[in-house]
């Protein structure tokens, strides 16, 4: 009994060390996606079409900017590694920083080549000419945002969460402001609509990475350390991720393309469920984040006790997290979506959704903080081929197939995305289990 006592005394040490450095990176990724809350309010105040575009709009945008942020993530990791191992890594704050500017412009030019093919996927609604002015202007913000994540994970290597995370909420307020007076017009400002919310994202981006920016002059000053390998690494570690989150969240987003060619309800539905389901994610993902950071610092010190303990007590509050939130959607899924609309169709579409989000809460959390250590541990490569796996061969044919051929349209898409996330969450676990025991073998 004394045993398990201490056991447990030693235990929370590392969910006391996690709360602390996740409760400011949550405020960061809450941020982000109260950024895409602000515009879901603001648009489905104005009307169910802005909704629906700003939806289909977002999905595409996302999709590529996701997969350059997965290119850049695998900045905390590596820098967190060098730490651990002792060697010196501050200084490399500027080539992190030129690296994102080489994906910027990379997924800059995808969401460009992307535009001209809108056009032709057939949506309806007149939804096209919103989804394409929506793009053209939100895609300049690639690269505040790109420089910004870079510099954010640079300094969350160091535990520095705080000041970075604090701007991402000054951008929710300052975003949310711009949306209502140029969504709907102030004194002399007229009334913008859909280009209003694009127009306000790309200036709260800009202005998020100006300040971080500033922030970090410090750091450019110190003398670059010879690291030849630095960006090389970055990009052989992130590569893996960036083609992961890809296939996850087009496995998601694909879904607000496909519904809109139904309808623009459809569209605002999924939209409202997206947000509403992503708003709640912020926490795990900050777990999940500095279940990376200290795996990577344990793996450079070579320390397999600090790994497993890091990795345990991330999944608990995790998992924790989520059981909490699975019971609150399906005790009252009609209350949270009446946050965003008041439309009745919308939510008589939202609710079943809803139910079948809390279904799977649980099986995303724990995959999602079983990802964090695979990154900690330099492991990207089965990060990808999960969410391959997960996705394209099981979640997305069975949700298409329920859609078009059964005509189960939304609940089916959701249905696939349910059975995906299991299917990752056991997948992701199982390659966890087999490099935790084969890089131990040689501590």
């Amino acid at each position: 009994m004394i045993k398990i006592f201490q056991k447990i005394i030693e235990q929370s040490k590392y969910f006391k060390e996690l709360i602390k450095l996740s409760l400011p990176v949550s405020l960061g990724f809450l941020g982000n996606t109260l950024i895409n809350i602000g515009d879901v309010l603001v648009a489905g105040r104005h009307s169910t079409l802005t909704l629906g575009a700003i939806s289909i709009a977002s999905a595409i945008s996302m999709t590529f900017i996701i997969f350059g942020i997965g290119l850049i993530s695998g900045v905390s990791a590596l820098t967190a590694n060098l730490r651990g191992a002792k060697k010196s890594s501050r200084s490399l704050i500027k080539p992190t920083l030129k690296y994102s500017f080489y994906v910027s412009i990379f997924i800059f030019a995808l969401i460009w080549l992307t535009i001209f093919f809108v056009p032709y996927i057939g949506l309806k609604d007149n939804l096209t000419p919103l989804v394409v002015e929506y793009l053209k202007i939100t895609s300049f913000a690639t690269f505040p945002i790109c420089g910004f994540v870079a510099l954010k994970d640079f300094l969350q290597a160091y535990e520095v969460v705080k000041f970075p995370n604090l701007v991402g909420a000054i951008g929710v307020i300052l975003n949310l402001v711009l949306n209502i007076i140029l969504v709907f017009g102030f004194w002399i400002i007229p009334s913008l609509g859909t280009s209003g919310l694009a127009w306000s994202t790309l200036f709260t981006r800009s202005l998020m990475f100006l300040i971080l920016f500033i922030y970090c002059i410090p750091y450019y000053k110190l003398k670059i350390k010879k690291n030849e390998n630095f960006i090389k690494n970055l990009f052989k570690i992130g590569w893996p991720i960036a083609i992961a989150h890809f296939f996850e969240f087009l496995g998601f987003n694909i879904i607000a393309v496909l519904v809109g060619k139904f309808s623009a309800l459809y569209a605002a539905a999924h939209n409202i469920i997206i947000t509403i389901s992503g708003g709640t994610f912020a926490i795990p993902l900050a777990i999940s984040a500095m279940i990376s950071v200290k795996v990577g610092y344990a793996l450079g010190e070579k320390n397999k006790s600090e790994i497993k303990k890091y990795y345990l007590s991330g999944l608990f509050l995790v998992i924790l997290w989520e059981s909490i939130l699975a019971i609150l959607f399906l005790i009252c899924p009609d209350i949270l979506i009446k946050i965003f609309t008041s439309d009745k169709e919308i939510i008589t579409v939202s609710i079943p959704i809803m139910l079948c989000v809390a279904c799977f809460l649980i099986f995303d959390g724990a995959q999602v903080a079983t990802l964090g250590a695979l990154r900690g541990l330099k492991k990207t490569k089965p990060i990808m081929w999960t969410m391959i796996l997960s996705y394209f061969l099981i979640g997305t044919p069975i949700g298409c197939t329920l859609a078009f051929k059964y005509g189960i349209i939304l609940k089916g898409f959701w249905i696939g995305l349910a059975l995906a996330l299991f299917s990752a969450s056991i997948i992701s676990a199982s390659f966890l289990i087999y490099y935790y025991r084969k890089l131990t073998k040689n501590f």
